[in-house]
C-alpha cells in the first residue's frame, strides 16, 4: 500500500499512494556486482562445501534476498507455501524500484499519474500535476511480482521449495548448523498434509511477513499492526477507463479512524480496501464506507476477490540473533500513514543477502551476527528518517476529520507536491527551496489552526 503527504518535515521522506505512468523504456539491465570483504577472522569453509543459507518466506523480500545471494555464490534454499500468493495490497512501487531491480515493464498493471485525495467532506484534490512525462507510480498485482522474483531468484541458482516452514533448532556447537523443519507440499506424493522433512544450513533469513515464524522462533518480540481489508472489483468497461491513469484515497472516521481508503487500478480491475490498527473489529464496516464513497465510480462491479491480512506498524524489538535475521515485513518494515512495504521489502532482503554475501567471501567462509548487523545500520541509516517521519504525520494528521481536511488542503501545494513525489518514486532525500520552506511550514501551521478551530465547531454542533 501507499500514500501521499506533506508538511515541509513530509517533503523530506514522504509516501504516496499508488498511480503511474510510463517510466523510461528500458531500465537497467546490469547485474550487480558484489564485492566479499570477509573478516579475516571468519572460519573459512571446507573445501568444496559453500555457505548455506534457508530463506523463509518467498514475497518480495524473499525473493530479492534468494536472488541476491544465489548470484552471491551462496548455497540458497527458499521456502514458501503460497506459490499464487495474493495478499491484500495496494500494490504501488516507486518508480526507482522497476530500474533498481530490474523489473520488466509488463510486469506493471497500471501506471499512475493522477491521484486524488479526497477530504472527510469529499473535497478532492488532483494530486501528478508535478510529475515529468516519464514518471509514475508503478501498480502491480503481488501474486505476479512475487512469482516473477521467485522465478528470477531459481534461475539464479536458488533452490525453491513449496513448503511451509515450522521451526528451527539452534546450532549445538559454536559453528554448528541450524536445523530447518518445515512441511514439504509435493502434488506426486498425495498427502494432503505435506510430508514432514529438514534440512541444515548455515544461516536464516526470515522473510515470512507480518506473521512471522522465524521471528517467533528466535524471541524477536510482537509490534502493533493494521488490519488490511481488499475487494478486487471488476468494473465495466466504461468506469474501468476512468481508473486507466489514476488512483483514489479517502480519508475520514467513516474510512478508518487512523488510516486511509483506497481504489487502486490493476489490469482489468480495481482494489478496493482500507486499514486500521485501533478499531480492527470494524474493519468490514470501514470497507463499507470506502465502497459507499467510491459508489458512483464503481457502480455495477462485481466482486472476484476478497483479501484480509495483518500489516506491521513498527519495526520489531529484535531483528537479529546469531545467524538468524529477518526482513521485509517480518522485520516491521511498512510505513505508518501510507503503509508502503513491497520497495522497503525487497530493498532489505537485497542489502541483507549482499551483507551475507561479503561476509562470507562470496560463500566461502561462515557469517556471523555482526554480519547480519551491517545490514541493520545501513537499513535504518537510509531508512529511519522515513519511517519517523511518517510516524509523526500520522499522529498530526490522522487524530481527526478536522485534520484531515487540513492535510487534504495541504496537498493541493504545487511545492509539497514536488517535494513529496521525488522523495517517494526515488527514495532519497530531497533538497527544499528555504523560501518554499518557510511558506510551506507557514502554511501547515495555518492550516492545522483552521483545522482545530473547525474540529471546535463540530464539537459545538454535536453538543
Amino acid at each position: 500500500m501507499t500514500s501521499l503527504s506533506s508538511s515541509a518535515a513530509t517533503a523530506r521522506a514522504t509516501f504516496l499512494p499508488s498511480s503511474c505512468r510510463a517510466a523510461p523504456a528500458g531500465g537497467s539491465r546490469r547485474s550487480r556486482l558484489l564485492v566479499a570483504r570477509a573478516s579475516s577472522s571468519s572460519p573459512k569453509l571446507p573445501a568444496g562445501r559453500r555457505l548455506r543459507v534457508a530463506v523463509v518466506g518467498g514475497g518480495p523480500a524473499g525473493g530479492a534476498a534468494a536472488e541476491a545471494l544465489a548470484k552471491g555464490g551462496v548455497e540458497t534454499v527458499l521456502i514458501e507455501r503460497k506459490m499464487d500468493n495474493c495478499k491484500p495490497c495496494g500494490g504501488a512501487i516507486p518508480l526507482c524500484m522497476v530500474s533498481e531491480f530490474d523489473l520488466p515493464l509488463d510486469l506493471v498493471d497500471r501506471r499512475v499519474t493522477k491521484m486524488k485525495m479526497i477530504s472527510p467532506s469529499n473535497v478532492a484534490v488532483d494530486i501528478g500535476r508535478t510529475l515529468a512525462p516519464h514518471e509514475y507510480i508503478g501498480m502491480v498485482r503481488r501474486e505476479v511480482l512475487d512469482d516473477y522474483l521467485r522465478t528470477r531468484a531459481q534461475k539464479a541458482g536458488a533452490e525453491v521449495l513449496n513448503g511451509l516452514f515450522l521451526r528451527y533448532e539452534e546450532p549445538k556447537e559454536r559453528n554448528g548448523t541450524y536445523t530447518v523443519h518445515y512441511n514439504h507440499y509435493d502434488s506426486s506424493s498425495g498427502k494432503v498434509g505435506g510430508e514432514k522433512r529438514s534440512f541444515e544450513v548455515d544461516a536464516i533469513v526470515g522473510a515470512d511477513g507480518a506473521n512471522s515464524r522465524v521471528a517467533k522462533d528466535m524471541g524477536a518480540g510482537d509490534y502493533e499492526y493494521a488490519i488490511a481489508f481488499q475487494e478486487r472489483v471488476k468494473i465495466p468497461d466504461d468506469k474501468m477507463r476512468y481508473y486507466e491513469e489514476r488512483a483514489e484515497m479517502y480519508v475520514g472516521d467513516d474510512v478508518s479512524p487512523d488510516f486511509y481508503g483506497w481504489v487502486f487500478p490493476k489490469c482489468d480491475h480495481v482494489a478496493v480496501g482500507t486499514g486500521t490498527v485501533t478499531h480492527k473489529a470494524d474493519i468490514k464496516k470501514f470497507q463499507a464506507a470506502t465502497r459507499l464513497r467510491a459508489k458512483d465510480k464503481i457502480e455495477g462491479g462485481k466482486i472476484i476477490r476478497v483479501e484480509a491480512h495483518p500489516i506491521p506498524e513498527h519495526p520489531r524489538p529484535k531483528r537479529v540473533s546469531g545467524r538468524v535475521t529477518l526482513v521485509g515485513d517480518a522485520a516491521g518494515y511498512v510505513t505508518k500513514c501510507s503503509g508502503e512495504g513491497i520497495y522497503f521489502a525487497a530493498k532489505s532482503g537485497r542489502m541483507c543477502a549482499e551483507a551475507i554475501v561479503a561476509g562470507s567471501a562470496n560463500g566461502t567462509r561462515l557469517v556471523d551476527e555482526s554480519d547480519l548487523r551491517k545490514y541493520l545500520a545501513e537499513f535504518d541509516r537510509l531508512y529511519w528518517p522515513t519511517y519517523k517521519v511518517l510516524d509523526i504525520l500520522q499522529k498530526v494528521f490522522y487524530r481527526s476529520n478536522a485534520a484531515r481536511e487540513a492535510f487534504v488542503e495541504m496537498c493541493a501545494d504545487d511545492y509539497v507536491q514536488r517535494m513529496t513525489f521525488d522523495s517517494y518514486l526515488y527514495k532519497r532525500v530531497v533538497p527544499g527551496n528555504p523560501i518554499e520552506d518557510i511558506k510551506l511550514a507557514v502554511n501547515t501551521i495555518g492550516s492545522l489552526v483552521r483545522a482545530t478551530a473547525l474540529r471546535r465547531e463540530m464539537k459545538n454542533l454535536t453538543l
